[in-house]
């Protein structure tokens, strides 16, 4: 192994730290592994990782160098990825109370639906933009080196976003009441929504 790819020490590191705190992806695992259990959640977990592959070999390969020369993309996708984040949360809030027939018939995210937002995500803008900046060797061949930095990368993040997931797979199993369920859910909704404010801030 070059001496370069040492740094992937340092960038596991870096993932940990981004992956385990709360965002827009970790706040609606939680919510999904609640209301539709750990295996049903699967695809949107499998979304999360796939869009954030694309969207950081994208970075490293110029994307960011695109909205730095084009603001008013950036800008349209911020309103959009905006609007659509609200509608999540209304979606979320408003989720009836759980039951055996209601989780057959309702559907949790699926796998296109969370790489898709990834690209309007704003924290996994963050963490691709600084994961590529500071740790992408300069050596060697560009496309490969994007491909298995952002590849290292979300092997790091399947555990730490599956333990939001199962975090929420617990909740589901420990609340017991609607009013307990119309709670967790309105709860989810309301911090999904928060979420805008790193948008459009």
């Amino acid at each position: 192994m070059s001496n370069e790819w040492l740094i992937l020490g340092p960038a596991a590191l870096y993932m940990m730290s981004m992956t385990l705190t709360p965002g827009p992806n970790n706040i609606m695992l939680t919510a999904s592994g609640a209301n539709f259990g750990f295996r049903r959640t699967l695809p949107h977990m499998w979304g999360i990782l796939g869009g954030c592959f694309l969207l950081f070999t994208g970075i490293a390969l110029g994307l960011g160098l695109l909205f730095e020369r084009y603001p008013t993309i950036q800008a349209a996708l911020r309103w959009i990825g905006s609007a659509y984040l609200l509608y999540l949360a209304w979606k979320i809030a408003s989720s009836p109370p759980p039951n055996l027939k209601v989780r057959e018939h309702s559907v949790p995210f699926t796998f296109w639906q969370a790489a898709a937002f990834q690209f309007a995500n704003p924290k996994a803008w963050v963490m691709g933009l600084a994961l590529m900046a500071g740790f992408l060797p300069e050596n060697g061949q560009p496309v490969l080196n994007a491909l298995l930095l952002a590849g290292f990368a979300e092997m790091v993040a399947l555990p730490c976003i599956a333990l939001w997931a199962a975090f929420g797979t617990a909740i589901g199993q420990w609340i017991k009441s609607d009013g307990a369920w119309r709670a967790f859910n309105i709860t989810m909704g309301v911090l999904t929504a928060a979420c805008v404010v790193l948008i459009l801030r």
